[in-house]
């Protein structure tokens, strides 16, 4: 990727965006701000929120940024799917979730997902040795589509869907029939509280837990022993789910690292830089506090 203002003894430029509606709370800008200037670049992130306006055209958005310079723009809810119809050129993971978080900019535009890589990273450094037989996914909207994909390729046994909604999770299990892999892929059939004893580890991502939603998607409580919980929210960064998990005796993941992975992959995508994952981590932290 080429840069506005990187010829010799100058400071490479780099303007991002975020798009999305109601994104004023979003700790990403930061971020990026931050660790690009870490990384000795002229880096700017702006929000671009459409909340309130009728019949948004994201390809007038997407050429305006062009028009300004911009290098990429991360996409937000509710637009990661709408966005696809604007693009020239979708990654593997894009095509095969359906969905993208990054869209590059400048010639042709690139669709990225490092929802999905960034919870990938997160978990595995988590899980370390733990056993990967059946893991159960409690939640199959637009973040679960990008969880699922990605515990597919963790080398779990059986992965199980389940949704409050039986069709949304058998859709989920249609959509990734073809690429599970040696691990098996099943819906939960609508029955949650027997499963919870029999699994080695659970993924949430329902909105319950957050701000707004407040409570837990299912008891923590109920699980085997050893079992762990993995949360993909991270405003409170301490749900009432993974309280009551650690209180049980459970290891517990919260969705902090999920938030760094995905920011520090858009950011390599974007600059070609590697950024420093552990010194994001310590700002999410400082920024998490401040909030």
């Amino acid at each position: 990727m080429s840069f506005s203002g990187n010829s010799r003894g100058r400071t490479p430029v780099i303007r991002t965006a975020l798009i999305g509606d109601g994104i004023g709370p979003s700790l990403t800008p930061p971020l990026h701000e931050r660790e690009g200037g870490e990384l000795g670049l002229d880096y700017t992130y702006e929000r671009v929120d459409l909340s309130g306006q009728d019949g948004v055209d994201l390809g007038a958005v997407l050429e305006d940024l062009e028009a300004r310079g911009f290098a990429a723009a991360n996409v937000t809810h509710p637009y990661k799917q709408r966005v696809l119809a604007h693009v020239d050129e979708t990654s593997e993971e894009v095509r095969r979730i359906g969905s993208a978080n990054l869209i590059l900019l400048g010639g042709r535009r690139v669709a990225h997902n490092t929802d999905c890589t960034g919870f990938r990273a997160g978990l595995e450094s988590f899980l370390g040795t733990r056993p990967r037989g059946r893991v159960l996914q409690v939640g199959a909207g637009g973040a679960g589509l990008a969880t699922a994909y990605s515990l597919l390729g963790m080398g779990f046994a059986e992965v199980v869907i389940h949704d409050l909604d039986p069709a949304a999770a058998d859709a989920l299990v249609d959509r990734y029939a073809s690429v599970s892999g040696d691990s098996r892929l099943r819906s939960s059939g609508g029955g949650l509280d027997r499963l919870l004893g029999e699994v080695d580890g659970v993924v949430h991502v329902t909105p319950v837990g957050m701000a707004e939603h407040p409570g837990t998607a299912f008891a923590p409580e109920d699980l085997a022993a050893g079992a762990w919980v993995s949360e993909v929210v991270y405003r409170p960064l301490e749900t009432e789910l993974l309280r009551r998990a650690a209180a049980a005796g459970h290891p517990v993941l919260d969705g902090g690292l999920m938030a760094v992975g995905q920011a520090a992959d858009s950011i390599a995508l974007i600059t070609g830089r590697e950024p420093d994952r552990e010194r994001m981590l310590a700002h999410f932290l400082e920024l998490i506090g401040e909030d």
